[in-house]
């Protein structure tokens, strides 16, 4: 799994392999290449992208990961034991960050949030081992051939959503709740053509060193 947080080489746009249309400019291709679609199973990088992908709601995932930086200096790194404890003192604090999403709904609901995980640990053992028990632990691996043929939400993301909500999550609507299983790789939307797309990665393989 590569590490988010480690340099990467700048994607070469102009000879690039074919990839999702949405995967426009330096920052998308980036996330496109490295993360969108990859299984996820480390807590924290969960915990992390469940509150991106709530604090997305109504922006652009651009927008989102220009923020993202920002997001783990205020969000100690997105360690949910910590933001459990963030009082309202603190979130008045991080209302006047210039580098976050300044919505007060979204911030009282990454703190909310952050217990609920915890729950679910206490009570799982991990949240990866509770979420990934909605594919039985193998990702839905999709083959799209148009960016039509992609949903912005299902019966599984619907599923998730209700059961998030069951146990205290907010901001985890069903379209968010499939952004977030897109992200973490539950489902892989990469396009057929796309060079992300596992059938690609398995050629890749196959080739002769």
């Amino acid at each position: 799994m590569p590490n988010p947080r480690r340099k990467r080489p700048t994607p070469n746009l102009a000879s690039a392999p074919r990839r999702c249309p949405w995967a426009k400019g330096e920052l998308l291709a980036d996330y496109h290449d490295h993360e969108w679609g990859r299984p996820v199973h480390d807590d924290r990088r969960l915990f992390e992208f469940l509150i991106l992908e709530g604090a997305q709601a109504g922006l652009s995932w651009e927008c989102v990961l220009r923020k993202r930086a920002a997001y783990r200096e205020a969000f100690n790194d997105f360690d949910p034991q910590l933001v459990a404890r963030f009082t309202a003192k603190r979130i008045e604090k991080l209302l006047g960050h210039v580098g976050l999403i300044r919505n007060r709904r979204k911030l009282e609901s990454a703190v909310q949030n952050a217990r609920a995980f915890i729950s679910v640990q206490e009570e799982f053992g991990s949240f990866d081992a509770w979420l990934w028990r909605y594919v039985d632990g193998r990702p839905w691996v999709r083959s799209p051939r148009l960016p039509s043929d992609v949903p912005t939400s299902d019966s599984l993301s619907s599923k998730l959503s209700g059961d998030l909500r069951g146990r205290g999550f907010s901001f985890v609507g069903s379209t968010i709740c499939y952004s977030f299983m897109q992200a973490t790789g539950i489902i892989n939307d990469h396009l057929i053509d796309c060079h992300c797309h596992p059938t690609a990665w398995e050629a890749a393989s196959d080739r002769p060193s």
